[in-house]
């Protein structure tokens, strides 16, 4: 194990945590952390390194922090939701934090690994969830209209299969012994014309990524977390999910070759 200065500078986390390894990844690297948390995060990390907290520990506070956007979306009025989208940015920043953490103390796990996506799980299908328990009044009133917060249980669900799909991939090539995917864009590529014609316009309009945490916040808040956030989500989750289904099988991510 490589020894690290104690009291590291922000360049020598930047060039040992954000290696391009990490900020260069095709699909892992979320906007906001391009944008501007990666430029923010090493301050943070550098104050956690002069702690104990491991960075499991700290992945466990992005868990927190990931579900309680939720419970701030049970805040009645325009509070709760501006809390929901403060949360969903601090709960990307500690996502930055916990990966630069167990680089630079060289801890990287399979324990971190699943935590991240375990929070990841957990943050997103419970965002439409909450959305639809708030619009039928609760916890301030009984649910007496069950349509909010069953169509947000099926967005929810449909968040999940998006999630399991990527994971499945893995899982699968692993099962049939064959080589990690490398993180590059030509993976997802389809083999068939007709296929790379449809998915296309996705690359621009990538409507997929709506169900990120922090997508979902900020569109919560532009609509004021208004019912036909649900009753349109439900038709693009079914739309994305089955897309993403066709995208996977159609492409060369399950070959040999």
């Amino acid at each position: 194990m490589t020894s690290r200065p104690l009291k590291p500078t922000i360049a020598q986390i930047r060039e040992i945590s954000q290696p391009v390894s990490v900020t260069g990844r095709s699909n892992a690297e979320h906007w906001v952390a391009d944008l501007y948390l990666r430029k923010i995060s090493p301050y943070l990390t550098r104050l956690l390194l002069k702690t104990p907290i491991s960075a499991n520990g700290i992945t466990y506070l992005m868990i927190a922090t990931g579900i309680s956007i939720s419970a701030a979306l049970l805040i009645p009025g325009y509070i709760g939701i501006l809390l929901a989208l403060f949360l969903s940015q601090l709960q990307m920043l500690w996502d930055c934090c916990d990966g630069e953490i167990a680089r630079w103390r060289q801890t990287q796990s399979p324990k971190g690994v699943f935590l991240d996506r375990l929070g990841h799980y957990l943050t997103e299908s419970l965002i439409p969830v909450a959305l639809g328990l708030r619009l039928s009044g609760w916890p301030e009133n009984q649910v007496t209209d069950w349509k909010p917060p069953f169509i947000g249980a099926l967005i929810g669900i449909m968040i999940l299969w998006n999630k399991a799909f990527n994971d499945i991939v893995h899982v699968s090539r692993a099962f049939a012994g064959l080589e990690k995917l490398a993180d590059a864009k030509s993976v997802g590529t389809p083999t068939k014309n007709w296929l790379r014609i449809a998915k296309a316009p996705f690359r621009i309009f990538a409507v997929q990524r709506l169900f990120h945490s922090v997508e979902m916040s900020i569109i919560i808040v532009i609509f004021n977390g208004s019912e036909k956030l649900l009753n349109w989500g439900i038709y693009l989750a079914i739309f994305v999910t089955a897309g993403h289904l066709l995208s996977i099988l159609g492409s060369r991510k399950l070959d040999r070759g």
